[in-house]
């Protein structure tokens, strides 16, 4: 691998260890955590630091606390459920930094796991202030870095705190890394991206890198009316769909530059039109040429979704970000159900490598029942979409060897 990992640490026995997880996880008003899979993802890193002798310090950041201390955005609400993932007794620590936690690590027993407070409760952390790292990293003696999904921050603790000890990625940001380069930097070929989402406009990095790189490219969701329109469609209008007239001009480049670079666009062939945006509203399916003037255009059509598939299975890797339609409300997350089952399957079989990302697309997949069967899905939202992007991520920088 071309990045620092565990293996390179060497000897921890009797080391303390700082981690650098992503324990950001959903909450709801009663301070109960509704989704513990970022704790889960981080247990095996911790585990394996524990096994080889380490004292384990970790540190997250949590919410928006916008640099000051306040109780709702508080790590010390986790600390039931990070104490029943891991096993082990966790001590939580109300700051990151100073007295409080020298203390706390002196005091230590090898079996216990030490939390900090949320590192976002100092503006230092996000503007990556090499003092407060040094600060971070000075009880410990070698430094893992486990949040990819942070990984596109320049903050102090993915940064400067990394520069500052021994250190490496840990289990979930190797695995990551690893799976993104096999999706998109050197997967088997013939390549798929399925890109999904509202607008063009917050995805135009995204595309315009992604014609340069794959093979086939599926544009689905409210983006692909503003190409319909560029194409020509004129049923596809602001009342009944998505479609940005501003981007018009745009998406004909991109189109252009998929020629350019011999990448096939795929788009829909038939849409799903309702009288209102609503579960299980009045609906049919519509052809391009015969689109209605009013109501809402919320999926994308039998004959599109049999076109992906036929797609599909020319390819060996599909790289996935965005549902197909509104696949938050029923029947419309149909087209998007239909293709993740497909790839999940093909996927089953061995005859597919597919990586999906992103926090819609994650939830559409669970929605759909495969999210256990894609080869890899990331956790990371912001990350994830930028390595898309193309562009070199600073906390994944910092871990070349």
């Amino acid at each position: 691998m071309l990045y620092r990992t565990l293996e390179d640490l060497g000897d921890l026995n009797g080391k303390t260890v700082m981690l650098r997880a992503d324990l950001n996880v959903p909450m709801n008003d009663k301070f109960e955590v509704t989704n513990t899979a970022r704790i889960d993802r981080t247990v095996p890193t911790v585990k394996l630091l524990m096994q080889k002798g380490a004292k384990v310090i970790i540190i997250s950041h949590f919410g928006r606390p916008e640099g000051k201390g306040d109780f709702k955005n508080s790590l010390q609400h986790i600390v039931p459920d990070l104490q029943k993932a891991l096993g082990h007794k966790v001590v939580f620590v109300d700051d990151c930094i100073g007295e409080k936690v020298e203390k706390a690590v002196e005091n230590m027993k090898q079996d216990e796991v030490l939390l900090l407070e949320n590192l976002r409760f100092y503006d230092e952390e996000k503007k990556g202030d090499d003092a407060f790292a040094s600060a971070l990293v000075k009880v410990a003696d070698a430094y893992v870095s486990d949040a990819f999904s942070t990984a596109h921050r320049a903050h102090a603790s993915m940064v400067a705190a990394v520069e500052k000890r021994p250190s490496c990625m840990g289990l979930l940001m190797a695995e990551e890394v690893d799976a993104l380069t096999k999706g998109l930097n050197n997967p088997n070929r013939p390549l798929m991206a399925i890109v999904g989402g509202s607008k063009v406009s917050t995805k135009l990095d995204l595309l315009n890198n992604l014609v340069k790189k794959v093979n086939k490219l599926v544009i689905s969701g409210g983006m692909a009316h503003t190409f319909l329109k560029a194409l020509g469609y004129d049923g596809v209008n602001e009342q009944n769909s998505l479609v940005q007239l501003d981007m018009l001009d745009t998406a004909r480049t991109i189109l252009d530059e998929a020629k350019k670079a011999d990448c096939e666009v795929i788009l829909p062939v038939d849409l799903v039109w309702a009288k209102e945006f609503a579960a299980g509203a009045e609906h049919k399916t519509v052809e391009l040429n015969n689109i209605p003037a009013e109501g809402n255009l919320l999926d994308i059509g039998a004959k599109t979704i049999e076109l992906i598939k036929a797609k599909i299975n020319e390819c060996k890797t599909v790289v996935w970000n965005g549902p197909l339609g509104a696949f938050e409300l029923k029947p419309f997350d149909a087209a998007t159900n239909a293709v993740a089952q497909y790839a999940a399957d093909l996927t089953k079989q061995g005859k597919l490598t597919t990586v999906a990302g992103g926090g819609d697309t994650v939830s559409a997949l669970e929605s759909a029942g495969v999210a256990q069967d894609f080869t890899y899905i990331s956790t990371a939202g912001g990350a994830f979409l930028e390595w898309m992007e193309g562009k070199e991520l600073p906390g994944v920088k910092v871990m070349k060897k």
